[in-house]
């Protein structure tokens, strides 16, 4: 099991940089798409659906790893501990549910580019809802110096 979780945290850790690589990118092609009034083009159709993929492969991982690494068990039998402790509580609690709340606000995002007839109106739309994703994700990550820090990059063992 050990060796699985690794892996899970391995995969979790590198698809972290991928989703925000991914997210930064589509929130720039849509400000600039807007204010300069871009016709809406397949590539950034494609890299919203490259970033949904991704972001709900992540959120897959994580589940995974809530439940194999204890974080369910923990909340469920400790609640008022966790809630004290806010390291705890930010895995049992504050990180996978922002990030499930912006993989929703990236799928409603999605459709609502994919309702607008003019290409102003779906960069528009792209930039509201990814940039409140991305910034959602942004808060979500356990970065160094919080309470619940993790390092910034873990890959099989190495930890940078």
């Amino acid at each position: 099991m050990e060796t699985i979780n690794l892996i899970f945290l391995s995969l979790h850790n590198v698809l972290r940089w991928v989703v925000l690589l991914l997210g930064v990118v589509l929130v720039v092609r849509s400000i600039l798409g807007w204010l300069q009034k871009w016709d809406y083009q397949e590539r950034d159709r494609k890299i919203t659906s490259i970033f949904s993929g991704v972001y709900d492969l992540q959120i897959l991982i994580g589940i995974i790893l809530f439940f194999t690494k204890g974080w369910g068990g923990v909340l469920m039998n400790a609640p008022a501990e966790v809630m004290k402790t806010a390291s705890l509580r930010f895995f049992a609690v504050e990180h996978w549910t922002l990030m499930i709340v912006a993989a929703v606000l990236i799928h409603i995002g999605s459709a609502q580019v994919k309702k607008a007839t003019e290409s102003i109106k779906k960069y528009r739309r792209a930039t509201v809802w990814f940039t409140i994703a991305l910034l959602l994700t942004l808060a979500s990550i356990p970065w160094p110096g919080m309470s619940a820090a993790r390092p910034l990059f873990r890959f099989f063992g190495l930890v940078f």
